[in-house]
């Protein structure tokens, strides 16, 4: 499997170690998910956690737009909720989504950050203090630098870091932010983002 890093990792070798996977995207961001959630199967064992830029003011059709599309369970976050393996959550509007001990989910009114409320940062730095190693995180097509500081804290926490190629990219700016943070492990297609999570994630790749 093709990819632009030099980290050497192979997912394979993964297998097993993941227990929750953190994904920020903005623009163009619902199409990204289109092609990456879907091709996770059913028996991938990480809790997935999504964070898309939306206007604050309006109720989030997400999951119900992906629920009958992906193999996995998906919901929209609520605070307090015990967090569940093989399960996908999206952040709602207008609200910070992180990780507690539990694990359990978090909302958070704070300020955005980035202009952004729900944060990619935010979630991705809560996840990493709570998983370390066990984490993988996900960075999609968007229009600004909110995602970029969060994959520093996964890296540094020894987790495993995943870039979108900034050429596949819709919007290739949120992609150039994170890897100007540092490299990533796998910098790849939506398509082979997928394989290597699946891979990851415990499930048969064929």
């Amino acid at each position: 499997m093709e990819s632009d890093n030099a980290s050497g990792l192979r997912p394979e070798s993964l297998r097993g170690r993941i227990d929750a996977v953190v994904v920020g995207t903005s623009a163009g961001g619902v199409e990204a998910l289109g092609v990456l959630l879907p091709a996770l199967p059913r028996g991938f064992r990480p809790a997935v956690f999504v964070v898309v830029h939306q206007p604050r003011e309006r109720r989030s059709l997400l999951a119900d737009i992906f629920a009958p599309r992906c193999a996995l369970p998906v919901f929209e976050a609520q605070d307090k909720e015990p967090v569940r393996p093989g399960t996908l959550y999206f952040a709602p509007p207008d609200y910070h989504l992180l990780v507690d001990r539990g694990p359990s989910l978090a909302l958070s009114a704070d300020e955005p950050v980035h202009f952004s409320r729900p944060s990619i940062d935010v979630l991705f730095e809560s996840a990493a203090d709570f998983y370390g190693e066990r984490l993988a995180g996900v960075v999609l097509t968007g229009a600004n630098s909110d995602g970029a500081q969060g994959l520093v804290a996964v890296r540094e926490a020894g987790g495993v870091t995943l870039v979108q190629a900034p050429a596949t990219a819709q919007v290739p700016t949120m992609p150039l932010a994170a890897l100007a943070r540092g490299p990533a492990d796998f910098v790849l297609s939506l398509e082979q983002l997928a394989r290597v999570l699946a891979a990851m994630g415990g499930a048969h790749v064929g």
